[in-house]
C-alpha cells in the first residue's frame, strides 16, 4: 500500500467515525443537549476571545499608535 493510499484510507476512516458519532449525539437527547451547551460556550466566549486578540494583532502590527 502507498503513503497515499493509506492517506486516503485513513481519511474516509476518520470521516466514517466522524459521521458515525454525530450520528449518535444527534440521536441520544442528552448528549445532543450536552453538545449545544458546549457549543453555545464556545460561540459566547473563546470566539469573541479569538477576534479581540486578532484585532489587537492586527492593530499591532499596522504600527499604528494605540488610543
Amino acid at each position: 500500500m502507498t503513503e497515499k493510499t493509506a492517506e486516503k484510507l485513513a481519511t474516509v476512516a476518520l470521516g466514517a467515525a466522524a459521521l458515525g458519532a454525530a450520528y449518535y449525539i444527534v440521536r441520544t437527547p442528552r448528549l445532543r443537549r450536552i453538545t449545544i451547551g458546549l457549543a453555545m460556550t464556545a460561540l459566547t466566549g473563546a470566539v469573541p476571545a479569538w477576534l479581540t486578540r486578532e484585532a489587537q494583532h492586527a492593530w499591532v502590527q499596522s504600527r499604528r499608535p494605540a488610543i
